[in-house]
């Protein structure tokens, strides 16, 4: 039996909306299609009459800069995003993000917009994006406006975003200026197609002297139904020195706030709690260093 009936690539963002409009609720989005097909052939989604692919529409396939932001558009593979010399090194994490998703096949088509539209709390990209205070521009009920990348999501895949309707079309941040920097790791089982136990993106802004943490994001994912910053070690960074006993507070913080639950998928509770500290650890002091040093090279881009 045909998973789909019909097969539609237009070439402008309009048409897509009213191929899906004329459909009413029957047809899908698709872009690398790396999860949509897995979930319609294990009947975790229903058939659709047809699919709408993204990936030929100009406006949602490009990568531009403008001044000290960046724009990416929702159809970009994870490939085009880890081979950007510009996201190398204005957005490091977001290279090192995508450089770990699946495996070279599943990079050249799998989509930054299809792994923020699948929703899951543990999106490698998406735990970027959340640190990069990244945009997405959407349409939702035929408006087209600009929203939080949080707002997306709704719980774990459930996206503010209707798949039959909507269209995420492309997403906007800051790139790191002058004593900023980024960092990406995560921590997963050595079979190498398994899920991540936890992931973890920062973006650190140093003094002047490089000695005190002026600013900083922290996302940690999955520990809770929808990717969250890591609000109170944040709060325990703030203002204070780069040293051993700051990141001490800062873990501390993190036990305290964050309670990644037991999976069989992933680990148990108390190892994913332990993994929090490495995690932490790693990434805050990689990302001070890139400030201090000024040169970034991606860490784990491409690994298997």
């Amino acid at each position: 039996m045909s998973l789909w009936t019909f097969y539609h690539t237009p070439p402008t963002i309009d048409e897509a909306l009213k191929l899906l409009e004329s459909y009413q609720g029957r047809a899908r989005v698709i872009a690398g299609g790396t999860d949509l097909l897995l979930d319609i052939r294990q009947g975790h989604a229903p058939r659709p009459e047809a699919l709408i692919d993204v990936t030929r529409i100009p406006d949602m396939n490009f990568i531009c800069q403008e001044d000290h932001s960046l724009r990416i558009g929702a159809a970009v593979t994870h490939t085009q995003i880890v081979t950007a010399p510009e996201i190398a090194r204005y957005a490091t994490c977001l290279v090192e993000s995508c450089g770990v998703v699946g495996g070279p096949q599943v990079r050249n088509v799998g989509t930054l917009g299809g792994n923020v539209a699948h929703a899951l709390p543990a999106g490698d990209g998406t735990t970027s994006l959340v640190v990069l205070d990244a945009e997405a521009e959407v349409v939702i009920d035929r408006v087209r406006r600009w929203l939080p990348i949080r707002d997306l999501f709704r719980g774990p895949g459930q996206s503010l975003l209707d798949q039959t309707r909507d269209l995420l079309i492309q997403f906007r941040f800051k790139l790191s200026g002058t004593h900023e920097a980024t960092a990406f790791k995560r921590i997963m089982r050595p079979q190498g197609v398994a899920l991540p136990i936890l992931g973890c993106a920062a973006w650190v802004r140093l003094d002047e002297t490089h000695q005190t943490y002026a600013d900083v994001r922290v996302c940690i994912g999955p520990v809770s139904s929808t990717p969250i910053r890591a609000a109170a070690v944040e709060a325990t960074l703030r203002g204070q020195p780069v040293n051993d006993e700051t990141l001490g507070r800062a873990v501390s913080a993190a036990h305290e706030s964050l309670h990644p639950r037991t999976s069989k998928y992933r680990a148990t509770a108390d190892y994913r709690q332990e993994m929090v500290e490495v995690l932490l650890r790693r990434v805050l002091t990689l990302a001070a260093q890139r400030v201090r040093s000024g040169e970034v090279i991606p860490e784990g881009v491409g690994i298997e």
